[in-house]
Order: C-alpha cells, then structure tokens, then sequence
C-alpha cells in the first residue's frame, strides 16, 4: 500500500509539472486572457455603479419631495392650530408623522445607495489603475518576447554561419565559374569567325609581305628622283 501511495504521488507530481510546464509555456497568453476578463469584470462594475447612482438620485428627488411635503404639511396645521381647530391639526399632525417615518426610509435608502457608489466609484479607480499598469507590463512582456525570440534566431545564424557563409563562398564560386566559362566560349566563337572570314587571310598576306602593297610618302619621293635622273 506505501508503494502504491507513492506511484499515486508521483504521477500527481508529474501532472503538477506537466501543468507548471503547460503554464509557462503560455503565460503571457494566459496574462493577456486575465487583463480582458478583468476588463469584462470592470465594464460590468461600472454597469452596476450607473445603476446605484441612478437608484441615488431618485431616492434624492423622494427624500425631497417627502420633505417639501412635511414643510407643507406643518403649515397646514399651524393654520388650523391658528384657528383653533385642534381636530384638524391632530389629523395633520397625523399626515406629518406618517411623512416623516416616509423620510426616515428614504434616508436611510438615499444613504445606502450612496455609501454603496462612493465604495464602487473607489474600487473602480483603483482597478483602472492597476488595469493600466498591467497593460503596460503586458506589453513590456511581449516586447522582451520579441526581442529574445530575434536574438536566439541571431545566435542560431551566428553559430551556423561558418556552414552557411561556405556554401554561399562555394555559390558564388559556381556563379563566377560558369559566367567565366560563356565569356571564354564567347571569345572563341569570336576568334573562329575572324579566321574563318577573308579578312583573316588578307591580315595574313599582309605580314607575310604578299599581295598589294600600300604606297607610302618615301616611294613616291623615290620615284620622282629617279625620273629626273
């Protein structure tokens, strides 16, 4: 049983890891989902404190309207204690006294709605606050994301460069290579139609000292010497 216990163990701590490992994995994701429930959290705060607020002001304009209500009352019963009418003034007393429990009530709700919005307004500033510096931290993460993700693919080139600048060397070795090679053959197609052409054979004659001489300014001063001798 103390075997079987530890296998149990140990497969829990596997599966600890494995999820520790699931986690980092994708903790900038997982903050990110955090930042837009919180977000989701917050709009439906602020939903809340509209509500609140509004239930506020009209527990403002009751809380107004019983009090305007007690003052009217109040001199309705004095004009009637002016006259001498107890009867009447007993039965607005009455009025007023049922009016000022009114007032009670509606203090007492005008307050709880108020408490109520000052809690929220402050736990909605706070969480603001803390949403906006968490936006901040969430982009300073994905940007140290980004430059570590160049700067292994940097070291991954670096490392690899001796192989791949060879083949590049080797690359443009073979590119030299067979341009050298078209202009050679190029040259020798050239070289073939020359000799091939009569040009060629006249360019030959002439350095053998055969065929047509060309006249030269001292043949001539020759010539004319020789026909005045």
């Amino acid at each position: 049983m103390s075997i079987f216990k530890k296998i149990i163990t140990a497969i829990r701590g596997g599966a600890s890891e494995a999820g520790e490992a699931i986690v980092d994995a994708n903790a900038t994701r997982i903050f990110a989902q955090e930042i837009r429930d919180a977000e989701n959290h917050l709009t439906q705060a602020k939903r809340d404190l509209t509500n609140i607020m509004a239930k506020q002001m009209q527990a403002q304009r009751e809380l107004d309207r019983v009090t305007r209500s007690i003052t009217e009352h109040e001199g309705y019963a004095t004009s009637a204690l002016n006259q001498g009418n107890e009867t009447l003034a007993l039965e607005v007393a009455e009025k007023i006294a049922t009016l000022e429990q009114e007032h009670s009530e509606q203090q007492d709700a005008f307050d709880r709605y108020q408490g109520n919005a000052t809690r929220l307004k402050e736990l909605v500033k706070n969480t603001e606050r803390q949403l906006a510096d968490h936006q901040r931290q969430l982009s300073m993460v994905k940007t140290t994301e980004s430059v570590q993700k160049a700067t292994a693919a940097i070291t991954d080139n670096f490392n690899n460069s001796n192989s791949k600048l060879l083949n590049a060397k080797q690359s443009l070795e073979r590119i030299k290579a067979k341009q050298q090679n078209f202009d050679d053959r190029l040259k020798a197609s050239e070289q073939l139609a020359d000799e091939n052409s009569d040009q060629s054979l006249k360019n030959k004659l002439a350095q053998a000292g055969i065929g047509a001489s060309q006249t030269s300014a001292s043949s001539v001063l020759d010539r004319l010497k020789a026909k005045q001798g």
